[in-house]
Parts: structure tokens; sequence; C-alpha cells
């Protein structure tokens, strides 16, 4: 379903699951302002080929009065944007991003509690054979180290000032356990701040300094990450040209989420979409 009179200059697209991982993508105004008048189009499935088809029904004139696109790192969403809005600049969501480092990060303290499991069953099995009761090794605060590499997934995710002062006291026994967590922190923190910076050029500079940094840092969890920033470079330093986010995207998805919550599921597919475009169409 297309609503041309909602096309704008700047626009973001992204997908979302509607029922049992039926996925429709969703075009929106960033104008709209998750209001009446945001939703641009709405394409059920996510294939490039299908995505183009609908967009391209929009005049030409119009489509290339779009000049900017906000979204995630799929390739389908990519390819579709440039053919469907060829006038636009192309802006990987910097949420997106920062998501890949903290993944590279979580892994590397799954990894840490994974072996910390291990050596937990192998102490149980040892001390059932020895005929004696076995007891966890306990931190400083009272965790055990594999609750103590749980207990820190939304630390690592987070910037030290939003801390409390247990998630603080939590922090510094897991980077004295783990000082390659603490390493990673630091290394993520430096990407993140990167975002902080207004000059486009300076950016550049930090980015591809972190990625030269990351190769040398031979830790296999970020490899990923510095090669996807490299391939990326020019989409997601177009993000400071204007400093748009999807975040009006991931609102309105939030929205549609509720909405469905709210409905128990979506048992009707073509009424539940029909309430949508009544409400930001």
């Amino acid at each position: 379903m297309l609503f041309p009179e909602n096309i704008g200059e700047y626009l973001s697209i992204d997908e979302v699951s509607l029922s049992q991982g039926e996925l429709y993508t969703f075009v929106t105004n960033k104008n709209g302002k998750g209001k009446k008048g945001t939703l641009v189009a709405s394409i059920k499935g996510t294939k490039s080929k299908d995505i183009v088809n609908i967009l391209e029904k929009l005049p030409l004139e119009s489509r290339c009065k779009v000049k900017e696109v906000t979204l995630d790192m799929a390739k389908n969403m990519e390819s579709a944007v440039k053919q469907s809005f060829p006038c636009s600049t192309l802006v990987i969501d910097r949420f997106h991003v920062v998501k890949l480092a903290i993944d590279a990060i979580q892994h590397l303290r799954i990894s840490y509690r994974w072996e910390e499991l291990d050596k937990e069953n192998k102490a149980i099995d040892k001390a059932k054979k020895q005929g004696k009761k076995y007891t966890a090794i306990e931190l400083e605060n009272g965790d055990t180290p594999k609750q103590l590499l749980a207990r820190c997934r939304y630390i690592l995710s987070k910037k030290a000032y939003s801390w409390t002062a247990t998630q603080a006291q939590r922090a510094k026994l897991l980077f004295k356990h783990y000082p390659l967590l603490e390493k990673a922190y630091k290394h993520i923190l430096e990407f993140r701040n990167i975002y902080e910076l207004h000059s486009k050029s300076y950016a550049e500079a930090k980015l591809l300094t972190w990625i030269d940094k990351t190769e040398k840092l031979q830790m296999k969890e970020f490899n990923a990450v510095a090669y996807t920033i490299k391939y990326n470079l020019e989409k997601i330093l177009n993000f400071f040209n204007n400093r748009n986010t999807n975040a009006n995207a991931e609102s309105f998805n939030s929205k549609i989420k509720l909405f469905r919550a709210n409905l128990r599921g979506v048992t009707d597919t073509q009424f539940f979409l029909f309430r949508l475009y009544k409400l930001f169409a």
C-alpha cells in the first residue's frame, strides 16, 4: 500500500514482523514523527524486488525529492533504496552499528561464561569422585564467576556513568578477573565516542584509526565489526551530514508491536493493516 502524499525529503525503511514471523517492510517519513502522515508505504515481505516494484509506482519526480534514507545494514534494503530513490543519500543507522560492536563484547563475555560453566562441571565431578561436597567459588561481592559473567550483560552495553553503585562494583570485579573484557570495553567506548563528534572528516579519521587498532588487537570477536565498518564506511559517515537515525522507524515499529500485543496477536492481517493506515497514513 502506498501513500504518495506522505513522501518527504527524509525517510526511514525497516522491517517488522506482524504475526508468526510474517515480515512487512515499512517506509516512513521522519517529519511525521510517528503520527498521522508518517506512513509512506507498507510492503509485504522484505525482498528487494518486491519493495522496488511497489515503490516504483510513485512518480520518479516524487522519488527524486527524497534527499536521505536511513536504514540498517541489510543488503536487500540498501539495494531497494538505491533503485527506488536514486537521488538520495543512504545513511546506516548509528544504533545498528553500535549494536554490532556491543554484540562482539557480549560474545566474548559468553565465551568466558561457558569456560566457567565447564570448570564448575569438572569441579563438581571431581568432588563427587572424591566423596566430597562441592562448594562454589565466591567472589568479593558474593557472586560466583558464572553469575558475575551473567549479571554483567547490561553493564557491558552501557557507559560507566549510567551504572549503579552495585553495577560499578561488579564491573570492577569483572575487569579484575577478565582483563581482556576491560580492554574490549574500553575499545568499544572509544568507538561509541566517535558518534559524539560533529566533523565528518574528523570522524572518518577516528574511524579509520579505530579499525586499524582493532586489527592490531587480535581479538577475533571484533574482526567482523572492523570489516563491516570498513565495507560500509561511506554510508556510516553519512550520519554526520544531518545526524539522522532510524529512531523514528524503530518508534513506529514499537507502536506496531504494542498494538499487536494489545490485540493479543494478529489474526486478521488485512484488518490490522487497515487500522494502521487509519492511524499513521
